[in-house]
């Protein structure tokens, strides 16, 4: 792939998952439990991926590898990070955890590095710590946040980010060949379904979704089907790039977060928001890989 492509379709997904940065606002307003949302984005994406696959004759044969592959997909791409994020973003501006985002790319590279698939350079390491320093200043008191004893959940934000870090680098390092990256996404959607529906019905966390619909149901599907289309292209952007250079769709996803929710939510912030924003911009733009890395996708063309 070149590098003009790579870039446009970093661009096109980053802008969609932006938009749901203040669709997951939405979606948390009336008080649903983290657990019975996360399980209805599951099942709506499963269905809207194998309806799809479906009408193709391309639905995946479940086996014990391909089920334990799409269990770490499920638990890194959307239970664990999810749960995090639905409980950060109830209790902060969308537009503060949009701008975490951004530390996606940093704990990728930090867990590149130890893993070996990417070199260490100095300058590069200088953007994770500039990342760092923005967390520091998004927490810090009187500092961005309309609650500073909200502070504790910008640290439950950044651990979503850090399960995207290691997803990234799990499918760099162990794709799954011979399925395609919504076959993958659909086994893992399922898989993650059969786990968080029966936690929410017995825990008492559903969500009764067939009931009468407000905004919050609304948000809650356009932004499940929003991330069916985002999920699977970032899966095979990682193999046809690196972790490193696909996770910098945290770039566009942190700027479109902050513009949509002070668009769509009214949200405003403060100088120190803007300070960190812009050390997390400065930060992503050293953790940028100096050379984009062709390669064979890990996913064949579903």
């Amino acid at each position: 792939m070149t590098r003009s492509r790579s870039l446009a379709a970093l661009v096109l997904l980053g802008l969609c998952w932006a938009v749901t940065v203040p669709l997951n606002k939405v979606a948390v307003s009336s008080g649903h439990h983290p657990i019975g949302l996360i399980f209805w984005q599951l099942a709506i994406c499963a269905a809207f991926t194998g309806l799809y696959l479906g009408l193709r004759g391309k639905l995946p044969r479940f086996g014990t590898a391909l089920a334990g592959h799409c269990l770490v997909i499920a638990l890194l791409g959307s239970i664990l990070p999810f749960s995090f994020i639905y409980r950060a973003i109830s209790q902060l501006p969308a537009g503060i955890v949009a701008i975490v985002i951004a530390t996606v790319p940093m704990f990728a590279l930090v867990i590149s590095l130890s893993i070996r698939i990417e070199a260490f350079s100095p300058v590069r390491l200088a953007g994770v710590l500039l990342g760092a320093i923005a967390v520091v200043i998004l927490v810090g008191p009187d500092a961005s946040l309309p609650d500073p004893d909200k502070a504790v959940f910008v640290l439950v934000a950044v651990l979503a980010y850090f399960c995207y870090g290691l997803e990234g680098n799990y499918v760099a390092w162990r794709a799954f060949r011979g399925y395609g990256p919504i076959q993958v996404i659909c086994g893992a959607s399922v898989v993650g379904a059969l786990i968080t529906g029966p936690v929410a019905w017995f825990s008492g966390a559903w969500v009764d979704l067939p009931g009468p619909w407000d905004n919050p149901e609304r948000a809650l599907v356009l932004a499940a089907l929003i991330h069916a289309f985002i999920y699977a292209g970032y899966l095979w952007l990682v193999g046809a790039t690196s972790p490193v250079f696909a996770s910098q769709i945290a770039y566009v996803v942190t700027l479109g977060g902050v513009f949509f929710s002070a668009l769509l939510l009214d949200e405003r912030y403060s100088y120190w928001a803007f300070l960190a924003l812009g050390l997390m911009m400065a930060g992503l733009f050293l953790v940028h890989p100096r050379q984009h890395r062709p390669g064979k996708p890990p996913y064949p063309a579903d």
